[in-house]
């Protein structure tokens, strides 16, 4: 396994200082507590580092996470590393816990897939995750949802757990209204009756519709209809 020191090494030999800058400000992370390596770099690099023979995710989770891209990378590597789904859940967990930003977040749901299979008992620990009632917990709920559970037979767990969205945190807020979005769009009938019923945060059910009002996937007569539900 290559030692952290190693893997900054790589880092900064690929790093970029003007994306650094730039991409600390959109990610709203510290400033300089990045290198400035791009996603699909990290993404190449993640996929080589698990193929390595000495690989070891527990030595990876064991560095230091202070820095942004060993973040990024232990998502990636966590989404990538071929495994038993029962393993995963265990690196799922840790993942969750060191989350400290949306694109953390959504670039680890970008990277997971849930197996068919697991769905329906990988519900659990999303309830537990939403129950937790934290800010990164509850988007990291609401994005999975929204990798990987976007069909009719799990609309009823959807709007479930969009009654439960801790609002008054922004970036939970941001996903619930993301989640909402997509139903509204592939679903748009169901969106709507959760629209005009569902539990959750006017301003949050707002942002909701803004968003599926800028999608190019609902008529302009849908979109005139849902903008009959906006208020405040």
């Amino acid at each position: 396994m290559k030692k952290f020191e190693d893997i900054l090494a790589d880092f900064y030999a690929i790093s970029d200082e003007h994306y650094r800058v730039f991409n600390e400000r959109i990610a709203n992370i510290p400033g300089g507590s990045s290198i400035g390596v791009r996603i699909p770099q990290l993404r190449t690099y993640a996929k080589k580092l698990v193929q390595e023979e000495d690989f070891s995710i527990e030595e990876l989770f064991h560095f230091p996470h202070d820095i942004y891209e060993i973040r990024l990378l232990k998502c990636l590597c966590a989404g990538y590393r071929k495994v038993l789904f029962s393993e995963r859940v265990s690196w799922i967990r840790y993942i969750v816990g060191i989350m400290d930003g949306w694109s953390v977040c959504d670039v680890f749901c970008s990277t997971l897939r849930i197996p068919i299979a697991e769905k329906r008992s990988f519900l659990q620990k999303i309830e537990y995750y939403i129950r937790q009632k934290k800010e990164f917990t509850q988007r990291f709920a609401y994005v999975c949802l929204l990798g990987n559970y976007m069909e009719r037979e799990y609309l009823d767990f959807i709007t479930s757990a969009l009654d439960r969205a801790e609002a008054q945190f922004y970036y939970a807020h941001m996903g619930a209204a993301w989640l909402l979005c997509e139903v509204l769009v592939r679903f748009y009938e169901e969106g709507v009756k959760y629209i005009q019923n569902g539990n959750l945060a006017l301003g949050t059910k707002n942002k909701a519709i803004q968003k599926a009002c800028e999608s190019y996937r609902l008529s302009d007569e849908q979109k005139n209809f849902l903008k009959l539900w906006k208020k405040g």
